[in-house]
Order: structure tokens, then sequence, then C-alpha cells
């Protein structure tokens, strides 16, 4: 159906009345041909200060300069739509994140051989400071219940070992009335156990049961918050968490509740194999495409006859920890899962009785 007069009043209408920033740039000219007033509110610039791409980009952080050049690149590239969050400074020195959301009209809606961008821009800082308040407190909380699994599960396992052999010495006794208080106690504490693998299993679950949402976040930030909460329960958990990063910060886009979950689950797995007064230790390294994602420890190691099945779903892998802590065999096919969805690689090295590394390696967009 052709477009009238009309058609195009109206959307001139739209554009100069709603509250998304709204623009159209031409690739061949390279300037900006229509904001919209919400565009100039949005950056607290004049539309004619802003014909020129290069004062829009001296406003983007310095540390998200590369990545909207090269996302910018791509667009222009591959024809279709480059959703970006990046943070950008206004006149004010006040920074804000916004998320841009450009598309390339093909030539079919354009004169031949010219390329055009149209988009809008959102401020995005209230809601992205929200969830990043509700992650973090998240984040906590997962890390909290690895930590209790590990510490109410490993004494309740021994409740169960040592009253099953209880109950075979007193049964020289003759007395039901001592078999049934025995009993009770195995009972009672095998049941304790499998509530906490429920716990953890279903909230493991969960969180492969949403979509992934990638967002561009500061993943050593992320990272600073789970490893926090276990060096402040080193006492009780009797190891040593160590977190080394050469980076203050690393932006990727990344599902943070998803790959958090990961982690958690990976250091989880390293409670439980590595003896009391041994070391965890976590470290994220910047490279120039991906970011290396290491989390190591010196406990029992992994059997060679495992390596092949580790990440296979319900693997012959699974295990008791060294304090009897559950474990389904789920989790590492999980991990792995969650390491596919972001496009990355998952692969770890162990010897017997000389630790283990896990290694992910996710790239940076």
């Amino acid at each position: 159906m052709p477009h009238t007069n009309t058609d195009a009043a109206g959307l001139e209408f739209l554009a100069a009345n709603i509250k998304h920033a709204i623009f159209i740039y031409e690739v061949e000219a390279k300037q900006f041909t229509y904001l919209n007033h919400a565009f100039e509110q949005a950056f607290k610039l004049t539309a004619q200060s802003v014909i020129a791409p290069v004062a829009l980009l001296d406003m983007v952080h310095p540390d998200d300069q590369q990545y909207v050049t090269e996302t910018c690149r791509k667009l222009l590239e591959e024809n279709g739509s480059k959703e970006m969050e990046f943070r950008v400074t206004l006149p004010e020195q006040e920074e804000r994140w916004i998320c841009l959301t450009p598309f390339l009209l093909n030539n079919a809606l354009n004169a031949p051989g010219k390329q055009r961008v149209i988009g809008y821009v959102e401020d995005i800082t209230a809601s992205k400071q929200y969830n990043d308040y509700l992650k973090k407190f998240g984040n906590k909380k997962n890390s909290i219940l690895h930590i209790l699994a590990h510490d109410l599960a490993g004494p309740l396992a021994m409740i169960k070992s040592i009253s099953g052999l209880l109950s075979e010495e007193v049964k020289s006794y003759g007395s039901s009335d001592l078999d049934h208080l025995i009993g009770l106690i195995e009972r009672t504490s095998e049941h304790g156990v499998s509530l906490i693998k429920s716990l953890i299993d279903t909230e493991f679950l969960e969180t492969t049961g949403v979509d992934l949402i990638k967002r561009r976040a500061d993943i050593v930030a992320r990272f600073d918050e789970i490893m926090e909460q276990y060096q402040q329960s080193e006492g009780e958990i009797a190891k040593t968490f160590r977190f080394f990063c050469a980076s203050k910060e690393i932006y990727i886009a990344f599902d943070d509740i998803k790959l958090v979950q990961a982690v958690n689950n990976l250091i989880s797995n390293a409670i439980k194999f590595t003896p009391k007064g041994g070391v965890i230790t976590v470290s994220l390294e910047e490279r120039e495409q991906t970011v290396l994602i290491k989390v190591e420890d010196n406990g029992v190691g992994i059997p060679e006859k495992y390596h092949d099945t580790l990440f296979d779903k319900f693997t012959n892998a699974r295990r008791p920890g060294l304090d009897g802590e559950p474990t389904t065999g789920l989790g590492m096919s999980i991990i792995k899962t969650i390491v596919d969805w972001h496009k990355g690689q998952i692969w770890f090295e162990s010897k017997e009785n000389a630790g283990t590394s896990f290694y992910i390696e996710l790239p940076k967009e």
C-alpha cells in the first residue's frame, strides 16, 4: 500500500510528541537529517550542534567508545539492527545509561546506493540501577544458599552415617524404643539432606527455565558481590576464597542471573571437593575479544575416568562431597548449557589429589 501525505504527517506528529528520542542518519553524508525534540532534551543539545555524529561520540564514556564504534560498524556490514547499551556523559557531567536501537533501511526504502539509519534512544539509567540493586541482593542470596547447603548438608549427612553405625551397635540390646529413636534420627537427617538438595536444585533449574536476557553490564562488579559473601564465610567453611582481576571494570553482554548461578555452582562444587584449609580462587582475565573466567581449587580433583562424561546430563561422574554433601549430576550439564547460550566455551583441567580448574570463555558482545 503506498504511503500518503497524511501518513507522513501522522508519523511526523508522532515523532514530535513521543517521549522516545528519535533520529535519522544519512550514512553517505555522515550527518543527522532529523532529530526530534525528545532527542534534544535527552542529550541537552540542540539539533544544529549534533548534525555530525562526532559531537555525540564525544559524549560516550571513554571505556564504551570502542564498543559503540564496533557495533555501528557491524550494523552497516550486516544490514540489520544492533541494540546497544552504553554510558554517556551529559554537558553537566552527569553520567547516564542509554539504550540505542538503530535500524539500517534497505534500498527499497532509500534512494539507490544510499544507506540510512533510523532509530530511537531510551534513558535506562533508573531501570538499570533498580535491576542492579535487585540482582546484587539476589546474587548474595544465591551465594548464601550454597554456603548454607554446605554448612548444613555436611553435618546432617554425618549424623545419618553415625546413626546407621549406632543402629548396628545397639541391636544386641533388643530395645525397640532405642531402635525407634535411632531410626528417627537417621530418617530425619536423611530428610534434611534431601530438602537441602531439592532447594539448591530447584533454585538452579528455575534459573534455566526462563529466557536468556543478555544485558551489557560490569562482570567484575557481579563477581565482587558473590565473592564477598564467600570471603565473609571463610571461618564457617574452613576454606580460603580469593578473587583476582587486573581490570577494575569489564563490560560485556551477558545474562548475569544465569551466569552468576553457573559460577556459584562451580564454587559450590569446589567447596564440596576441597578439604578444610584449602584455597578456592576465582579470576577474570580480559582478552581482546573475550573474557576468561577461571574457578580453581586445590582439592581432591576429578578422576580421569569421569573426564569425558562430566558435562553429560545425569552423568556417572556425580559423587557426594567430602562431607557427604549430595549431588544429582545435573549441575555440570546445566552450567554447560548456560555457557552455550552465551556462545561461550567451557572446559576443565584436573588431576587427582592436585585440584581442578574450570575455564569459561565468553565473547564480549
